[in-house]
């Protein structure tokens, strides 16, 4: 009897792999670029620009990063016909990390805040901000119910936070 079972054994295994193989396989998550409309549920959003900053505000009341903010500007559109909560946005870098936004918006110019809401048919704009290591990113967005997501790239660009120095002038 040992023989019977030795051969009907990795038949099953066998089987079993294929079965189970043979699954739907997960949609490639989509990426859209800065300045595109990004549908996900009911909300549509999109990125106007980033700056990388190396404190905000000024004085006695400035803030200062554990690395740098990135201060990201968006604009959600709710496209339902009811109020929609829009879920917390999220960065992820080329390695596959995550990084939350902050929920403190302390000198922030037009923070949207922790909890945000979108009347139907109406938009919101404003800012959301990161303290991350400068680099290349994605901004991972949510519909209302915070199932479905989509991937905005967010180009690196460090651009410096002081003016730019004039020139003298060429004789």
């Amino acid at each position: 009897m040992p023989s019977i079972r030795f051969f009907w054994m990795p038949a099953i295994v066998t089987l079993a792999v294929l079965l189970f193989s043979c699954g739907e396989k997960p949609k490639p998550q989509p990426v859209y670029g800065m300045g595109e409309k990004v549908t996900v549920g009911h909300l549509i959003y999109t990125v106007l620009e980033s700056q990388w900053l190396t404190q905000l505000g000024q004085g006695a009341n400035t803030r200062v990063p554990q690395n740098r903010f990135f201060v990201v500007h968006v604009i959600i559109t709710n496209a339902g016909g009811s109020q929609a909560s829009v879920p917390s946005f999220t960065l992820e870098d080329e390695q596959g990390n995550s990084h939350s936004e902050l929920t403190n918006g302390d000198q922030v110019t037009q923070w949207l805040g922790a909890l945000k809401m979108v009347s139907p048919a109406d938009s919101i704009q404003g800012t959301v901000v990161f303290d991350v290591v400068p680099r290349r990113y994605r901004l991972r967005v949510l519909d209302e119910n915070g199932q479905q997501s989509a991937l905005i790239d967010i180009p690196f660009n460090l651009t410096p936070d002081a003016p730019a120095i004039p020139q003298p002038e060429q004789k």
